[in-house]
């Protein structure tokens, strides 16, 4: 296996987004290099979106010819076993693309293709909140919902590899019929733009009329830092609609952590406090005695990170 100059492996992460494909160089829990994004909305295909990767690939190897391996973390359904894009979240065109297979004939080094969410999991079980444990809950929170499993010391793909969508997970069975006929899905409820567009009607049964950008998350959580006592609730209700699927994921699969990542982890306590408190009012001592809920270590750079890690242990 090659070497970087500090004699610690290097591998090329990708985390190919709604909106664009960002790159990094990855040598341990680091980004030491990068390359600039490409919006994924200037490719109509998938073979010319494909070039513009490869192309940016040969100029960050030609910066760091040290690169061993290339991960690569999508949003959607993935085969890991051949790397196999079923559908991309968001992305025109995308269906049954064998992407690493035509990435290791156009690069020739070894290539992973994984959810992009199973890579934030890995990321913060090799090298951040989740680091030592054997049995880990990841759930990263943005546009959509995603989950990632580690139980006994692996990951958790199931039959078809699409194992940890927790995002699709029912939080009424009477709800909000989903994307695949699911009913209740929490990312139907807790996805950035349903907290915005919930917490605009709740404001208005109180009689207070708000705009969509009053309602982002970030502008909620500067709203309650501020005072805003309406703010906090829906925190609380946004905690509890949360805890409904972490809940059953302990039930489920009795973790010793329960690591939240994404943008709306970034409200903290108006967050996590109300969260702990839902979870534990919900399980028995012998599921919530141990039981850790966390924080994320990583942010934007989670999903490079864990693609780079993934690609250099399968390597």
């Amino acid at each position: 296996m090659s070497l970087s100059e500090n004699n610690s492996p290097t591998a090329l992460g990708i985390d190919f987004g709604g909106t664009t494909v960002k790159f990094g160089i990855v040598v341990g829990s680091e980004v030491i290099d990068s390359a600039p994004a490409i919006a994924t909305d200037d490719y109509t295909e998938p073979a010319p979106l494909i070039d513009a990767i490869v192309r940016v690939v040969e100029d960050l190897r030609q910066r760091h010819p040290g690169i061993t391996a290339i991960g690569a973390g999508v949003p959607g359904f993935v085969d890991f076993r051949t790397g196999t894009i079923h559908n991309l979240t968001n992305v025109r065109g995308w269906s049954n693309i064998a992407l690493r297979d035509i990435l290791h004939q156009r690069i020739n080094l070894p290539v992973t293709v994984e959810n992009d969410a199973n890579c934030m999991a890995y990321a913060e079980w090799k090298q951040g909140a989740g680091k030592g444990k054997d049995h880990l809950v990841c759930i990263t929170m943005g546009t959509g919902v995603g989950g990632g499993i580690i139980t006994h010391g692996h990951m958790l793909r199931g039959a078809a590899s699409v194992a940890g969508e927790l995002g699709q997970t029912s939080i009424d069975y009477q709800g909000r019929k989903g994307a695949y006929g699911n009913l209740g899905a929490l990312e139907d409820y807790i996805g950035n733009n349903e907290i915005a567009a919930d917490a605009r009607d709740y404001y208005a049964t109180k009689g207070m009329n708000r705009s969509i950008s009053d309602c982002t998350p970030a502008a909620l959580s500067a709203s309650a830092s501020e005072g805003d006592e309406t703010a906090v609730e829906i925190w609380g209700n946004i905690a509890r609609k949360l805890a409904t699927t972490a809940v059953n994921a302990c039930w489920l699969l009795n973790p010793e952590a329960i690591v939240i990542g994404g943008g709306v982890a970034k409200a903290g306590d108006l967050l996590f406090e109300p969260l702990k408190k839902a979870i534990n009012e919900q399980l028995s001592p012998a599921f919530s005695d141990h039981l850790e809920v966390i924080p994320a270590m990583f942010s934007n750079d989670a999903g490079i990170i864990g693609a780079a890690a993934l690609a250099l242990d399968e390597a």
